[in-house]
């Protein structure tokens, strides 16, 4: 059994990583901490886990999190970079949810999360845990910095036309919605029920905190530098990313072909048929990346369209695919749940 603790469980994702470790059948969990919260039942706070999780919230000075084999860190940016230290110099492996490792240009990092990093040594160590692109690092990895939501819908959808070369990496375009639960479990007005219901808006055009992560990762896959506009919008749902991309082709190529068999045997990422139009609660509470390739009028601009619910492959199921990964278990393991309709 892999014994497990989360640090910082009250929020989405920790409770989505509840949610799926608790039918995971290789897991043990052992801690979750919340010091605002230490002492209450993690099924008093959410019920949907009564009778399936027996823990209550510890605060993290006293959890034994150094008797864990991985630690989660579920935790707001910040966070990470100050607390896993002391378990990685423990023998503990790490996945970080947040943001805290993800970057490896520091002054960048510094620039975009208006902070100074604590622990710029173990950003060169991280390894970046998006399993399509590079599971032989993840799987030897002590850390790892888990993707962000907008960039793993970005990512997957981008990465057969980067890595093949077969499109302007100059002019890339990301026009990306995001259901409000990305935005965390926090009271702050634009996520409020009357200021989101029945509204739709674009937000950070000037640049998202995500864009210098997307532009790293999709640079990492082009063996030089990659440019790329990003446009974020908050969409009035709960879950859900749907990204639409742009790529103008330089070299014409069956491009329906080439992600097929880019992504063939990838257990979580669906290539549609051609001329489907995913949506996203056809990935609702699953762990799947579902990709559909346009080529309008048969022009010499790809569209391409990228869903993921932003809480599982956007966050806490590909974080429990790492860690699959990262302990020699089947990497599907605890992670085939259906998407949920209606």
């Amino acid at each position: 059994m892999i014994k497990v603790g989360i640090v910082g469980g009250t929020g989405y994702t920790g409770v989505e990583l509840l949610r799926l470790l608790a039918q995971h059948p290789q897991v043990q969990l052992l801690a979750i901490t919340s010091r605002g919260d230490a002492g209450t039942a993690v099924s008093k706070m959410f019920p949907s886990l009564r009778h399936r999780l027996d823990l209550s919230f510890e605060d993290p000075a006293s959890a034994s999190l150094k008797n864990c084999d991985v630690v989660f860190f579920a935790t707001p940016n910040g966070i990470a970079m100050e607390q896993a230290p002391p378990l990685l110099e423990a023998g503990v492996r790490v996945i970080d949810l947040a943001a805290d490792f993800r970057i490896k240009d520091i002054a960048c990092w510094e620039q975009w999360y208006g902070m100074r990093h604590a622990s710029p040594d173990w950003v060169a160590k991280a390894v970046y845990g998006l399993p399509e692109h590079d599971r032989t690092a993840i799987r030897n990895a002590r850390l790892v910095a888990n993707p962000g939501c907008y960039p793993t819908a970005v990512q997957l959808g981008f990465m057969p036309l980067v890595e093949a070369g077969l499109v302007n990496l100059e002019q890339l375009i990301a026009d990306a919605k995001s259901g409000v639960s990305g935005a965390g479990r926090k009271a702050e007005i634009p996520a409020l029920f009357s200021e989101a219901a029945d509204n739709f808006k674009a937000y950070a055009v000037a640049g998202h905190r995500h864009l210098p992560e997307i532009r790293q990762g999709l640079s990492t896959m082009a063996g030089h530098p990659v440019d790329l506009t990003f446009v974020p919008h908050l969409t009035p749902m709960i879950r859900g990313i749907h990204a639409t991309l742009y790529a103008r082709i330089e070299r014409d190529a069956d491009f329906q072909q080439l992600f097929e068999e880019r992504y063939v045997g990838e257990p979580f990422v669906d290539i549609l048929p051609p001329g489907s139009h995913p949506d996203t609660r056809s990935v609702r509470a699953a762990n799947v990346c579902r990709i559909a390739v346009h080529r309008p009028q048969d022009g010499n601009v790809l569209v391409i369209l990228s869903v993921i619910d932003n809480l599982v492959k956007g966050a806490a199921g590909q974080a429990v695919q790492n860690m699959n990964i990262m302990f020699g278990v089947p990497e599907t393991e605890g992670l085939w749940q259906l998407a949920v309709l209606p």
